[in-house]
């Protein structure tokens, strides 16, 4: 088989592959067993019909247009990978030639598809991070402390106007016009969660109960979502929240512990695990960020447009215009997460464990609420894990590079972020473990 590459533009190509006959034979064979298997012809049984017969009464072009059918996806993702391409998308395919006859003539044919560009990233070495200290402070276990308090805390009704964190039981009416489009009662909320209709805090604020205020707003949901309503609210009551004393008595209600200071000794080891989970999140995020500020990425206008047509026919909003331009800018932004992130893992040269790969799997599997093993029987029926390889491959491509760059705190002092990216020592231990199992199961 012969192929040759042209580039049309940054991320398309136009793949040309020419395969002789004698490559195409097992599939022209195949196309005559099954043809054999399909027709009937007087004096032959059926799968016992002879090629020279099939030509006659069925013709040499059906023959051949089954072989090709059959084979053409094959040939294409051979040529593909010899040629080192990485398509991001399905290809438009061209048949120009196919053989005269039996024995005579190739098969040649065109293929136009997109692919990931190719971009240079900087190196790592020149890369600085710095992420906020982990340092603890009082305060930091005080609002830990607080907000286990809260928790056990209980609401009490207050014969005063409405504060800040307060709880209100309320009537709400919206009016459009002359007509009331919606209206709920008995709904509690705490002034400041900023969680139903803007505008609502300020209103509540000030308010006792049985007390009844007017407010405008763009409604959040429904039929008339966005547009702006006359909103009348009245607080039936006004409730705030007592919170237990913070003692040894508190300490065993709300914990394993008898005292108070090992309560707090305990939260403060709960933050401290936290600030240091959120400097490996925040060095990831800023190393990602750097990584495409340093770098310009072509992306492929009809990859974006393929994906945005998928998630606005899920959605069954394919007309929504104002919404389509919304997706566009996020796949946009994810697939050049994505060109980024495969070029950076290729740089470093990133293998999946099998391990890795059934540990995310297994996570996965938690967010969709199935079971580990039908999750991943799924995925394997519909073909998508090598799509979950390369998920894998992009996150661990992040933790491996940020293994290369110094990253420091506000203070100047180095952080260690092992715990959460592993180390090289790692990668290897885990490899020789895996090849150890494989050659396991060969024995």
């Amino acid at each position: 088989m012969k192929s040759a590459v042209e580039t049309l533009e940054p991320t398309k190509v136009k793949l040309t592959v020419e395969v002789d006959y004698d490559e195409l034979k097992p599939s022209i064979d195949h196309a005559y067993k099954h043809i054999a298997e399909q027709v009937n012809i007087p004096g032959f049984r059926k799968g016992k019909v002879p090629p020279r017969i099939i030509d006659q009464r069925v013709g040499w072009g059906a023959v051949v247009e089954h072989a090709v059918n059959e084979s053409l996806g094959r040939f294409y993702g051979q040529a593909a990978a010899e040629e080192k391409l990485r398509p991001l998308g399905q290809p438009e395919v061209d048949v120009t030639e196919v053989p005269v006859k039996a024995g005579e003539g190739s098969l040649k044919f065109t293929a136009e598809v997109e692919v990931r560009p190719q971009i240079e990233l900087p190196d790592l070495d020149t890369i600085d991070i710095e992420v906020e200290s982990a340092e603890i402070t009082e305060s930091d276990v005080a609002e830990r402390l607080d907000a286990l308090r809260e928790r056990f805390g209980t609401l009490v009704g207050v014969d005063r106007p409405a504060a800040d964190g307060d709880y209100v039981v309320v009537d709400l009416k919206a009016v459009i016009g002359d007509e009331e489009v919606d209206s709920v009662s008995g709904i509690s909320y705490q002034i400041g969660s900023g969680n139903m209709l803007d505008g609502l805090d300020e209103a509540l604020t000030g308010l006792s109960a049985d007390e009844t205020t007017t407010f405008t707003a763009p409604l959040a949901g429904g039929d008339h979502a966005g547009e702006e309503a006359t909103v009348t609210v009245t607080a039936t009551s006004v409730k705030q929240r007592d919170l237990p004393e913070a003692d040894d008595d508190f300490a065993q209600l709300a914990s394993e512990f008898d005292t108070l200071e090992e309560l707090k000794a305990d939260l403060r080891e709960q933050v401290a695990s936290i600030k240091k989970s959120n400097q490996a999140v925040a060095a990831r995020d800023t190393l990602l960020e750097k990584l495409l500020a340093a770098v310009e990425i072509p992306v492929p206008s009809g990859a974006v447009e393929a994906e945005v047509h998928r998630h606005l026919e899920g959605e069954g909003r394919l007309e929504d215009d104002e919404h389509r331009a919304e997706v566009t800018v996020d796949a946009t932004a994810a697939l050049k997460n994505q060109i980024l992130l495969d070029t950076l893992a290729e740089k470093l040269s990133v293998k999946v464990g099998q391990g890795e790969l059934v540990d995310y799997l297994v996570q996965a599997s938690r967010q969709y609420g199935m079971e580990p093993q039908q999750f991943i029987s799924t995925l394997d029926q519909g073909g998508q894990i090598p799509a979950m390889v390369g998920e894998v491959a992009r996150s661990k491509a992040l933790a491996v590079a940020l293994r290369q760059i110094e990253v420091k705190d506000g203070a100047g002092s180095v952080v260690d972020l092992s715990e959460f990216i592993g180390t090289d020592e790692d990668d290897t231990a885990a490899e020789a473990f895996e090849d150890a199992v494989a050659e396991g199961d060969e024995a």
